[in-house]
């Protein structure tokens, strides 16, 4: 990786050739180009001072004309402020940090200056803070605040200079909570609201008691900007998410409930509510509600933001189990070994899911496997015909077969496109599986043939000791894609369903998951499939935990998993996954 000093003394030599040539416009595009690379560089704020000097070479050498150029809105804000004009040269530094909020763009002299806070106007100064704070997160990660210090220490500055400016105090003090000092924000936020009570200055002040951790006292602030504003819903909403952060979630609900009674489809109240329901009673209706909401709703950012962060609790909903196989179990303990032995003779007392197997041939391709026995009921057989009464008649599709014990690939390998496809979602974890079937549509493109090609014939792990659960994502992102095709055929009588049952209801493997969770995701995303595909969930999981009676079914806790995922499952058939996962993590 290039040195920005380095890069930026290459582009300050041409500029130098260029001005001494005459060449002003020469000069001033590679003086910019070196503010980009080290926008703190003593010789390159020389360099524009010198160039700024000569007849000209003003701020009209730095013309902002589209497309904007960030060095060229970085050295006209420097020669601005040279010439006095600090309000434009600020607005200027404003837009460039914000467009990098993680560069040290305004670490120059004159942002460092203890006067500037005179020479601003107040106002210019709180425009400029509430405009930054915008874009910033809440809080800052620590090894991007030193970036925003001259925009703290301005703001700190600027307190003093303009005492009574309740704007300027208040908006500084959302600055400085979001680079980590609180005390300071509070003390800037009670400023404010003893300058000029506010409904603005109250929500400042208690965003920064609860960044220190002062529930009641943030509360206390925010039950003082409700009276000036009792009817809002989002401010009524974050008092509850205070109130479930302090630990007292019945009290946070009544909250959140009191905003749904003022707008019952109120962008943060609902799906608010429903993440408070769930962490409540576990039930996963109400993940789904907030789904149909987001669904309804999609530029809803929180709904969004909260269905990922409770998803990624729920294997399924957020990320695929690890597998439980013993031939993935020897290896792990191979893939410790460095280097990674070249071939391992390998026993197994009884037949196991068929891409475990593959797994680890991927790792040590040739070892021999022996396996003793399949025991019964026979995993290389499809549901239908171990047990009677399944819903689904026959299987037509199958992507294993078998000679004897051994598994082999009944359907061709994918083309070299599906393999590139496929390989820049496979070990991407989702957000929510919404978000996943949705993303999974640019996977719709791929043949059947190739989707199917790809579940059997996944390309190889980039790591090795993390094969199994590369192949678990390939096979779920494979499936997902299935999901999509020829998406135009009602759900009912579709060939996606045929085919995902197909794949489900076929020999024992981790395909059998795949094909389940590609079926789950349409139920969340379609409600009119939402009973059908709780009834192949189920039947299919019952059908395992039957199998488990006389051999061991390693797929059977992923299997409860992804019951636990599946809308309107039947509440008896939930319970019982519900007593598999218990005792699985007991």
């Amino acid at each position: 990786m290039a040195d920005p000093r380095l890069e930026a003394e290459g582009e300050l030599s041409m500029a130098r050739l260029a001005l001494d040539d005459g060449e002003l416009g020469h000069a001033a595009e590679h003086v910019a180009r070196a503010l980009v690379h080290s926008p703190a560089l003593p010789e390159a704020h020389e360099l524009l001072a010198r160039l700024a000097g000569h007849p000209g070479g003003g701020p009209e050498l730095f013309a902002l004309e589209e497309p904007v150029f960030l060095g060229t809105v970085l050295a006209r804000a420097h020669v601005l402020a040279a010439r006095g004009a600090y309000a434009e040269a600020f607005r200027l530094l404003v837009s460039a940090q914000c467009h990098q909020p993680e560069v040290g763009w305004a670490d120059v002299p004159w942002m460092r200056d203890p006067a500037l806070a005179a020479k601003l106007p107040p106002e210019e100064i709180s425009a400029g803070v509430v405009r930054l704070t915008g874009v910033l997160p809440d809080p800052v990660p620590e090894g991007e605040r030193a970036a925003l210090e001259p925009f703290a220490e301005l703001v700190r500055v600027a307190a003093v200079a303009h005492p009574g400016e309740a704007n300027l105090l208040w908006t500084g003090s959302m600055l400085l909570r979001r680079v980590g000092t609180a005390d300071e924000a509070i003390d800037l936020a009670m400023r404010a609201e003893a300058a000029d009570p506010s409904f603005n200055a109250a929500m400042a002040l208690g965003y920064a008691y609860r960044a220190a951790h002062r529930w009641d006292d943030a509360k206390g602030a925010w039950l003082r900007a409700l009276e000036l504003d009792p009817d809002n819903t989002a401010l009524l909403t974050d008092i509850g998410e205070l109130m479930a952060t302090a630990g007292r979630p019945d009290e946070a609900l009544e909250w959140v409930e009191r905003a749904l009674r003022i707008d019952p489809d109120c962008p943060s109240a609902f799906p608010t509510a429903c993440g408070m329901r769930f962490d409540r009673d576990g039930g996963l209706f109400h993940l789904v509600a907030m789904a149909d909401h987001l669904r309804a709703h999609p530029d809803n950012g929180h709904a969004d933001r909260l269905l990922t962060h409770t998803s990624q609790r729920r294997y399924w909903l957020g990320h695929i189990p690890r597998p439980s196989e013993a031939v993935v179990n020897v290896l792990r303990q191979l893939t410790e070994q460095d280097p990674i032995p070249d071939s391992v003779d390998l026993a197994l007392s009884a037949l196991e899911a068929p891409s475990a197997l593959m797994a680890f041939a991927h790792v040590v391709p040739g070892s021999p496997v022996m396996v003793e026995r399949s025991q019964e009921p026979d995993l290389r057989r499809p549901v239908p015909e171990v047990f009677d009464g399944s819903p689904v008649q026959g299987v037509a599709r199958r992507v294993w077969e078998y000679d004897g014990l051994v598994a082999r690939p009944a359907v061709p390998p994918p083309s070299p496109q599906a393999v590139e496809v496929v390989g820049r979602f496979a070990g991407y974890r989702w957000r929510h599986l919404p978000a996943a079937y949705d993303d999974a549509v640019h996977l719709s493109g791929l043949s059947l043939d190739d989707l199917l090609g790809l579940l059997v014939h996944p390309p190889v792990s980039p790591d090795p000791a993390e094969t199994p659960e590369w192949i678990r994502s390939v096979q779920a992102w494979a499936c997902l894609g299935i999901a999509h095709h020829r998406a135009d055929q009602p759900w009912a009588d579709s060939e996606r369903r045929s085919v995902l049952i197909d794949l489900a209801y076929g020999p024992e493997d981790w395909v059998t998951e795949a094909a389940l969770l590609a079926l789950v995701a349409v139920a969340w995303t379609h409600p009119e499939a939402r009973a059908d595909v709780a009834g192949l969930v189920a039947w299919r999981f019952l059908a395992a935990l039957r199998a488990s009676r006389t051999r061991a079914v390693t797929i059977l806790d992923s299997l409860a998993f992804l019951v636990r995922a599946t809308p309107e499952i039947d509440d008896d058939v939930r319970g019982v996954a519900d007593e598999i996962v218990d005792r699985s993590a007991g």
